[in-house]
């Protein structure tokens, strides 16, 4: 875990957004769609849904989960073409306990 890497990560509102959709996801997307090609949640949320709950250009969102991605905050999963992104917990656990413990 790399801190500053984090720091920066969460230095956009979208961003931060994005963590908060991927924390309970049922309150933010339709599970139903994926429930028919066999995926749950669990394995994470489509690049192409994100895309289109922020408004924003899919390469200006790519470009965020690869932020969020290199600071440890996201996994992803690429399943045919597309690419499911979930948060990573452990890295979020580590990150609130060094808060906790160095500021």
């Amino acid at each position: 875990m790399e801190p500053i890497l984090i720091y920066k990560a969460l230095s956009n509102e979208t961003r931060c957004q994005i963590m908060d959709w991927l924390k309970n996801p049922e309150h933010h997307f339709e599970e139903k769609k994926y429930m028919e090609y066999g995926i749950s949640f669990r394995t994470g949320i489509c690049v192409a849904d994100i895309q289109k709950k922020s408004g924003l250009a899919q390469s200006v969102i790519s470009n965020y989960l690869l932020t969020l991605q290199r600071a440890g905050l996201l996994e992803s999963e690429r399943i045919g073409k597309w690419t499911y992104y979930r948060r990573n917990e452990q890295t979020i656990k580590e990150f609130s306990e060094y808060i906790q413990n160095k500021l």
